[in-house]
């Protein structure tokens, strides 16, 4: 895939130019030439094509199976690795469906119509927050057949889910997805020009998809550097929710709306709402936890 980033000349005039009439810039160009390699594709044989969208996915799923398998052995869970496998299968599951039925139900209706859209996966259309419903469900009923502590494994497994969500955010910047609004600042991101991308958004824009996924770190390190402290069980699951509604209600400022849904109230996108009751849920279920204790 060929990204082409918008990286004019970088002038320090604010306060170069108050010590020296000549202008100092700096040439970033260099980037151009390493992301105009960037392909959709990643390996192909043949007819068979992995993309760096489906290597995000796996890679999250591989580095979730280690995680989790580790974290439940500090937490003394009897859980064997072909148990963790079962247990993301039914994740996976979950998520697949939460993720569509989500998307159909607050995102597009179109699956009304046509029920048939709703199977037709590589159409696209996914919710975050739908995914995450549908995880939960899924990992309670886990929980439920296996006798396991809910909560201590939604602990557990919400610490990669960060990283996962991270590779997830790259992806969607490669494929020139999830893009975000109008900007002409220096590091916007130009996909114009790119002959690998079948709807391509005209004019430059913030690399919202890129701030995401710094987010998504930034959750997963606060998260891994408290897993060891003696926290109620939920604690860490909650916080995630809380982190991820409040920033990424903020990065929806920078993100374009949904096409075929706009703004709510002229200012607000479908994300920041859904986000605001994740904050509110969250809010409300750690100060019950923190009362409890």
């Amino acid at each position: 895939m060929t990204i082409f980033i918008k990286l004019p000349d970088f002038r320090f005039s604010m306060i170069i130019d108050k010590l020296n009439p000549v202008m100092v810039s700096l040439n970033l160009g260099f980037i151009n030439n390493l992301m105009d390699k960037l392909h959709l594709g990643f390996i192909r044989f043949s007819i068979l094509e992995i993309r760096y969208y489906s290597l995000a996915y796996i890679i999250g799923l591989v580095i979730a199976f280690f995680m989790i398998a580790y974290l439940a052995k500090r937490k003394g869970l009897k859980m064997t690795r072909d148990d963790v496998l079962d247990y993301l299968v039914y994740i996976a599951v979950g998520l697949l469906i939460g993720a569509r039925v989500f998307y159909f139900l607050f995102y597009d209706l179109s699956a009304l119509r046509d029920p048939l859209e709703f199977f037709r996966l590589w159409h696209g259309g996914m919710s975050f927050h739908g995914g995450l419903a549908g995880a939960i469900i899924a990992a309670y009923i886990y929980c439920k057949r296996k006798k396991i502590n809910f909560w201590v494994m939604a602990d557990i497994t919400i610490i990669p889910a960060g990283l996962a969500l991270m590779l997830g955010r790259i992806g969607n910047f490669i494929n020139g997805e999830l893009y975000g609004r109008v900007w002409q600042g220096a590091l916007c991101i130009d996909y114009s020009q790119n002959p690998y991308l079948n709807y391509l958004p005209k004019l430059c824009r913030y690399p919202s998809q890129l701030v995401e996924a710094f987010k998504n770190l930034l959750i997963f390190s606060v998260l891994w550097s408290i897993k060891d402290k003696d926290l109620p069980d939920g604690t860490i699951f909650w916080l995630f929710v809380l982190m991820y509604g409040v920033l990424r209600f903020l990065v929806e400022f920078i993100r374009q709306p949904d096409e075929q849904l706009g703004f709510f109230l002229g200012y607000f996108t479908m994300g920041q709402i859904l986000c605001f009751v994740m904050v509110v849920v969250s809010s409300v279920m750690l100060i019950r936890l923190r009362r409890r204790k």
